[in-house]
């Protein structure tokens, strides 16, 4: 046996995912989905490699802002066979919790190449090998399991006179904390947690507008374990319909965070609705209202990395991807985890373990492969 081989329990050598060697499994991505999918992986005997765009472990949690303390995230799960350790609530989560992935990484083992940014995914032929074209060459599979998330495709919509601002806008993945606003006035545009942190941060170092497209709905209570099967519901209806996702506050409303807590203490959830251009020195409403603002925060989300699988032509003409549990309709070698349903932590941990464990059948039987026409 060479050293680029290992036995599992089972006695079937599994590679180390080098580049030339044939795999059972791509995975894209290491973050929460991608993880757990690469842990049911390895107890599955079949061979993988895990790809990964960033230089280091932590999938989107490395990229979040300094002060976003462990105390104000909320949704945490810990990954498969390994708990969260305690964390001191007043530290960073992009130095906590990426320090928990790399400790993952390391105890179970997992094939993670780094960094390697992906640019297209193939097939061969109808339900044949799949090639990974990367910028650190090609790798070949059976089948993937793409694990990409959102964070690498933020969504900033188009508004007359965006070109114009003589101010800054940004989205929330260049936001890096409040200091940079102190003496200005912000627009903070979204719904979402995101934009309700940002508010409570800026607020107490400059002045704010909140804007967002529809009135938001705030939470008075905690999120129960019925209120997260119906919301998983609601976004697997679309998801099964070949639409694209909801957006989880759109789904859930806004908890009775932290965050939430702090932004309503200092009196900025005042909500406006949707400007309708963009000025020089700031926003417009149609009835001749209008903020001036040095800065446009765009926290408006993020839309799934999907960009790669596009000569796979999975997309349906509602502009989703149809799925049946964590494949892809159209062609079960293909799983989304992280995608829908299972954008979430727990919700990845899950699609990890029904990903490995659909793929370990498909691929032992590859009679039942079907590709849809």
């Amino acid at each position: 046996m060479s050293g680029f081989e290992r036995f599992e329990a089972g006695g079937r050598p599994v590679g180390d995912g080098r580049r030339g060697e044939m795999l059972d499994v791509v995975v894209i991505g290491a973050g929460q989905a991608g993880l757990s999918a690469a842990y049911h992986l390895r107890r599955s005997g079949l061979s993988f490699v895990v790809l990964d765009a960033d230089e280091a472990p932590g999938g989107a949690w490395q990229h979040r802002w300094p002060t976003l303390l462990m105390e104000a995230v909320h949704g945490i799960h810990e990954l498969p066979g390994m708990a969260v350790p305690a964390v001191d609530p007043a530290r960073p989560a992009f130095e906590a919790l990426p320090e928990y992935f790399a400790a993952y990484e390391r105890a179970f083992d997992l094939h993670v190449v780094r960094p390697v940014r992906v640019a297209a995914v193939r097939s061969i032929a109808p339900g044949g090998l799949l090639t990974i074209e990367t910028d650190g060459g090609t790798w070949t599979a059976r089948a993937l399991i793409n694990a990409t998330g959102t964070w690498g495709h933020p969504f900033v919509p188009y508004f007359p006179g965006a070109a114009a601002f003589h101010g800054r806008q940004l989205h929330t993945v260049e936001y890096r904390g409040p200091a940079e606003f102190a003496g200005r006035h912000v627009v903070v545009v979204g719904g979402g947690t995101s934009a309700v942190h940002a508010l409570a941060e800026i607020a107490e170092v400059g002045t704010t507008t909140w804007v967002t497209r529809r009135a938001p709905v705030f939470r008075e209570d905690g999120f129960t374990s019925d209120d997260g099967r119906a919301a998983v519901a609601r976004v697997e209806e679309r998801v099964r319909a070949g639409l694209p996702p909801e957006s989880v506050v759109g789904v859930t409303g806004l908890p009775p965070t932290a965050a939430v807590r702090a932004a309503r203490e200092r009196g900025v959830l005042t909500r406006l609705p949707m400007f309708d251009r963009i000025t020089v020195d700031g926003v417009e409403w149609a009835d001749g209202g209008s903020v001036r603002s040095d800065a446009i925060l765009w926290a408006t989300g993020f839309r799934a990395a999907l960009r790669h699988l596009a000569p796979l032509n999975l997309r349906e003409p509602g502009g989703g991807i149809r799925m049946d549990g964590t494949h892809v309709a159209k062609d079960p070698r293909i799983h989304l985890v992280g995608y829908g349903p299972s954008a979430s932590t727990i919700g990845a941990n899950r699609a990890g373990r029904a990903a490995a464990h659909d793929l370990k059948a498909l691929l032992t039987n590859e009679s039942t492969v079907h590709i849809a026409a």
